[in-house]
């Protein structure tokens, strides 16, 4: 398994010990939010609704976290970590990757808070922990230097896209007949377009309504790794 899965999923915890504080985990208020951000989304988290599904104070949460970012990053650091705990190593490092994506689409359509959070902060543990991932794997198809750098980041930078889209279209009750009357639109909007104006656009309208999200995400995918792995054969 992958030495990820050691790694410290609700971030770093604090020091401060004694009474109601230490009876109330970080573990804990992490595991709520997330139970709250799953079936409500990030509006409805606050410190007082935390506090009342908690039956504790706020008081005893600004122990353990700072404020509602520092909860949500920890919160996203759990389910990335998680995630990538279920990957084994010893298969070919494009199949690695592949199932690496798989896992992180799957998660995102779990966890679609996840997503905005992503998007939002790049820079962040989570990403790092990502990036840290397919790196390993792009390094074994004998990519270095800055190659290495720019195939690493591509890859992760596409699943990030997916992430701000999921942050932008979907919510803790997105619903199958939804997402259908979303694409049905984009593909009547497309179909209406002037030929001679969007050809391209245009022809791509049957296409649009009914797609599989997944599958043309792991297509992307492949694609990139197609392209990495005819750069630099080994």
């Amino acid at each position: 398994m992958l030495q990820l899965c050691q790694v410290n999923e609700m971030g770093k915890t604090s020091k401060k010990t004694g009474g109601q504080a230490h009876a109330l985990s970080k573990h804990r208020i992490v595991a709520t939010a997330i139970e709250i951000l799953d079936t409500r989304g990030e509006g409805a988290l606050t410190f007082r609704v935390l506090s009342a599904q908690l039956s504790t104070g706020s008081g005893a949460i600004y122990w353990h976290v700072s404020n509602k970012q520092d909860l949500l990053s920890a919160a996203t650091n759990h389910i990335v970590a998680r995630t990538l705990a279920q990957i084994a190593t010893n298969d070919a490092p494009e199949d690695v990757i592949r199932f690496i994506c798989r896992k992180i689409f799957d998660m995102l359509d779990t966890h679609p808070w996840v997503g905005s959070q992503l998007s939002r902060n790049p820079g962040q543990h989570a990403v790092t922990l990502l990036l840290e991932q397919i790196g390993r794997q792009i390094e074994k198809l004998g990519v270095h230097d800055r190659d290495l750098f720019n195939a690493s980041t591509a890859i992760v930078n596409f699943i990030l896209g997916l992430a701000g889209q999921y942050a932008a279209t979907m919510s803790p009750s997105h619903a199958g007949t939804a997402r259908s009357a979303s694409l049905e639109r984009i593909a009547a909007r497309w179909a209406a377009l002037d030929q001679q104006l969007y050809p391209f656009v245009n022809s791509m309208a049957a296409y649009m309504s009914g797609h599989d999200d997944r599958e043309q995400f792991l297509a992307g995918i492949n694609l990139l790794l197609t392209g990495i792995k005819a750069t630099h054969k080994t």
